[in-house]
């Protein structure tokens, strides 16, 4: 029987499943400066002082600019049906401006390639690489990055919607926001409190003007959006603190996306949560412009959801609890700050649940749990689980024909027991329509660098060898019955 898991019911999934595996541009692509792609703040970010352990960078990465045919053909040989991948924007238009079609090219025989090899492209306009002059010139806190935004995401329209019919605006704008500009662990590094919660709105405003302009293009596409998101509980019912944490955690990660996505509108305990905060003299009620929300509120197709771990957030002495992104603290070095606005006196304490690699703690009747409250809260459209994964301290060995090899075992319960909560929530009514493993390959890991494999394939970076692992075998066992194994 799994250990994360005491569901032994047979786990067949609908005739339609979709089985994939997914990436991010900076992560795997490497040719940071070729063929005219500019810097992204990740790239700045990475040589900051104690940004990134080891002071690791995407410079290389994975090669996958280079071997992208071969990934592609590993991915095929793996039985995934799609493969779900992100375009860098600094390659794609430089410095965010004129459009560059030696980096569209690159995307272009991307999807020729997964075409030819009977794989759905599913794209993901933006995974945190935001060109560096964007920056410069305010970020995600500037309204007109609003604007660059809709004219980059036309570009790759142009170019790829003759093929690519699925489009994820942005990947996990949670992070963008509140770890980028409230909390400084990820790019750009800013830690301005409330101006998290403002990046947020410009982010969602950005995704409604895509949303709008592709569906006036092609209304026959299907357009989405991925969050990541968590099952926040008190650490501790009985005290007051813990309630009043879980519930600022739901706020300000879960809420402060889902509600005006969904409902068209902020949550009032958003305002409550941010009483009194204000950036450079303003609240962020005030960067939100009449005719905003409705444009953030339209519909969508489907709705991607990130799932690593529950929390339980605590206000108790600070000895007991671990960094928000776990114990393996990836900047020592470099002051950061509490993500969530006025949460700095809140901590995430063990609950004795078994942990990842990066002592992420393993949860997966959370993913069960969030996907039913998810359909109870809200009217969702189709719901994809656009990643899920975690990171081991994986050991490269040798097989008994003397094969190289990864027997990567906590992983496959991880994705056994997590898979298994996606088939409950399916038989509790959630239109659950796809699975994305995290990662197709080990990659740069943002600010833990190279120290965390997270992938389905071993990438071995001196010489950029690719070996399957024991987790990839397992994963395309599942998706060629589209059924778990029977446990028990």
């Amino acid at each position: 029987m799994n250990p994360l898991s005491d569901d032994t019911r047979p786990a067949e999934f609908p005739p339609a499943f979709l089985w994939g595996a997914a990436t991010a541009s900076y992560q795997v692509e490497g040719a940071a400066f070729e063929d005219g792609r500019t810097a992204s703040i990740w790239d700045t970010f990475s040589r900051l002082p104690g940004a990134v352990r080891n002071g690791d960078t995407g410079d290389v990465a994975c090669d996958h600019y280079h071997r992208m045919p071969a990934d592609v053909a590993l991915l095929r040989d793996l039985g995934f049906a799609s493969y779900r991948f992100s375009i860098a924007w600094p390659r794609v238009r430089p410095d965010g401006g004129a459009p560059n079609p030696a980096g569209l090219a690159f995307y272009d025989r991307l999807v020729d390639e997964l075409l030819a090899h009977d794989v759905l492209p599913w794209v993901t306009l933006y995974h945190w690489d935001l060109p560096q002059t964007l920056e410069d010139a305010g970020g995600w806190l500037d309204r007109d990055t609003v604007e660059r935004y809709a004219d980059y995401a036309l570009t790759v329209h142009d170019a790829l919607g003759d093929r690519v019919r699925h489009w994820t605006t942005f990947n996990e704008p949670w992070c963008s926001a509140f770890l980028g500009y409230t909390g400084g662990q990820h790019a750009p590094g800013r830690t301005e409190g409330v101006a998290g919660v403002i990046a947020a709105h410009h982010l969602l405003l950005a995704h409604g003007r895509a949303v709008a302009e592709i569906r006036s293009r092609a209304p026959e596409h299907q357009l989405g959006i991925t969050l990541n998101l968590t099952v926040a509980e008190p650490y501790d019912a009985a005290d007051p603190g813990d309630v009043a944490a879980a519930t600022r955690v739901d706020q300000l990660w879960n809420r402060v996306f889902l509600d005006p996505l969904l409902r068209g509108k902020y949550d009032d305990g958003l305002a409550a949560h941010t009483e009194g905060m204000t950036w450079r003299g303003r609240t962020w009620q005030e960067f939100v412009v009449d005719g905003d929300l409705e444009l953030i509120g339209a519909p969508l197709d489907f709705l991607g959801v990130n799932y690593y771990h529950g929390d339980a957030p605590s206000t108790r002495a600070a000895s007991t609890g671990r960094d928000l992104l776990g114990s393996r603290v990836a900047h020592p070095e470099r002051p950061t700050r509490s993500p969530f606005p006025g949460g700095d006196d809140m901590v995430f304490p063990r609950r004795g649940l078994p942990v990842t690699g990066l002592d992420w703690e393993v949860q997966p009747e959370g993913l069960h749990r969030l996907l039913v409250e998810l359909d109870r809260d809200y009217d969702l459209p189709p719901v994809y689980v656009t990643e899920n994964g975690a990171a081991y301290d994986d050991v490269l060995g040798v097989d008994e024909t003397g094969a190289e090899c990864v027997e990567d075992v906590e992983r496959v319960a991880f994705f056994d027991a997590h898979l298994r909560a996606v088939r409950a929530a399916l038989a509790d009514g959630v239109d659950v329509r796809g699975y994305f493993a995290w990662s197709l390959i080990d990659n740069f890991e943002w600010a833990y660098g190279y120290e965390q494999r997270f992938g389905i394939v071993y990438c071995d970076f001196a010489t950029q060898r690719r070996i399957p692992k024991a987790s990839a075998r397992y994963l395309a066992r599942v998706a060629a019955a589209n059924r778990l194994p029977d446990v028990g």
